[in-house]
């Protein structure tokens, strides 16, 4: 990895190179998947399953699975990959029950009654991702939260697998994190139809889940008929590292976000330069038994970084900047520091924290902004999965006694059809 000395010129030119990658998106693609969404809207199933023969190459032996088939892949898993999801889906419970809201209403001493009512939505899409991106753990962390909000039905879409089935592992994760159904479809057209509905698929008010960029251009582009939750770019680490963190931890952490893909990024700030030529080495000697080494090397050539500052201080105010999806911070005394991060994702303290601990288990939620959208954007949460509606009861009494300055307001604002709403109510 390359190592360069900050300036205050140097490292920022890193978050140029950086934003580089969420760019516009290809127009050829817009285009394909702006076909693919009208051929769905206009064709229905016929469509989705025609685009899927097209881009997977085998129709769904089943287009289907829900209840008592869901259940069987569960039963009939590994038992020691039942017992990690289950442990993980505790975990992923326990932290997002502490996001859930109450509706509530307050009443004055005036008969003034106000409140504000919290529901979940109605239907949620849950894309997930074939093949060898397949992710059972993308399921829990996008189907438990919806669960909590209090969402009345989960709807998954998955592409089927080359003999035509689905992926056994996702099918047991969707049973545990109860998914309603399945419906075996994926790409772009899984997508239209999770928005528009089909004769099969029920149209849903959200679609949430990772995807290529075809799955990612189509939220992208239906969003406002249907609600998504973001538009993710390529993965990304940032670690902030002090002279006790340990060189082979952190070369480690840098190639686990790396081998996402060949654009991910991954960027150690330290204070030592020590640590920086020994953590380069590290990277060297541990790639070669990693089974992605061509995709690491390429995203650690490309958009991967070492940067020695001067101070801790430097580093974070280098981090805020950057707003990454993961940050880690492999200092002493690391919980000192979490009041000084503005902008991340998902913070991880110490040397016995590292960043897959939080995408498998430990129960914050791995679906993250990226791009430096962490400076706005906010993890999938149970928020992510309600919506909130106001009311307000007033009295004729306490109406009357506010009535002259409503009525200013809305003459100030040139609407009068609003100040004689108000009006009429008290004309003898």
């Amino acid at each position: 990895m390359k190592i360069t000395k900050a300036n205050g010129k140097n490292e920022y030119a890193l978050i140029d190179e950086l934003k580089k990658r969420s760019g516009e998106t290809d127009k050829k693609i817009v285009e394909i998947v702006s076909s693919i969404i009208e051929g769905v809207k206009n064709g229905g199933d016929d469509a989705v399953t025609e685009y899927t023969v097209r881009f997977d190459g085998i129709a769904p032996k089943k287009t289907v699975i829900d209840g008592d088939e869901l259940s069987e892949y569960f039963e009939t898993a590994d038992e020691i990959f039942k017992k990690a999801i289950t442990d993980a889906k505790n975990n992923i419970y326990d932290f997002h029950l502490r996001q859930a809201q109450q509706s509530w209403m307050t009443t004055k001493k005036n008969g003034v009654i106000m409140g504000q009512r919290v529901r979940g939505l109605h239907r949620v899409g849950i894309y997930v991702p074939g093949g060898t991106a397949a992710y059972p753990s993308s399921v829990l962390m996008n189907a438990v939260p919806a669960k909590i909000a209090g969402v009345k039905e989960i709807i998954m879409v998955t592409p089927p697998g080359k003999d035509g089935n689905p992926n056994p592992d996702i099918m047991a994760a969707a049973a545990i994190a109860g998914v309603d159904k399945v419906f075996l479809c994926g790409g772009a057209q899984a997508v239209a139809a999770l928005a528009y509905g089909t004769e099969k698929i029920p149209k849903v008010d959200k679609i949430v889940g990772p995807g290529n960029v075809f799955v990612a251009t189509a939220k992208k582009l239906l969003y406002g008929t249907v609600d998504i939750d973001m538009v993710a770019g390529p993965s990304e680490i940032l670690i902030v590292a002090d002279k006790s963190a340990k060189p082979s931890f952190l070369a480690a952490d840098l190639m686990s976000q790396a081998e996402h893909d060949k654009m991910a990024s991954a960027v150690l700030l330290t204070t030592s330069e020590a640590i920086a030529r020994a953590t380069a080495k590290e990277i060297e000697k541990q790639v070669k038994y990693l089974e992605r080494q061509d995709i690491i090397l390429q995203a650690l050539n490309d958009y991967g970084e070492i940067i020695v500052c001067d101070t801790l201080s430097q580093a974070i105010d280098f981090a805020n900047e950057l707003a990454p999806e993961h940050l880690e911070l492999c200092v002493e005394e690391p919980l000192r520091y979490i009041g000084m991060i503005d902008n991340a994702g998902s913070v991880f303290l110490g040397n016995w924290s590292p960043e897959p601990l939080g995408d498998y288990f430990a129960g914050p939620n791995h679906v993250l902004p990226t791009s430096g959208t962490a400076r706005f954007f906010s993890p999938l949460s149970v928020d992510s999965f309600i919506k909130k509606s106001s009311f307000i009861y007033y009295t004729q009494e306490e109406l009357s006694n506010v009535r002259d300055e409503i009525i200013t307001l809305a003459e100030t604002e040139g609407l009068t059809a609003h100040a004689n709403s108000i009006k009429v109510r008290f004309e003898k």
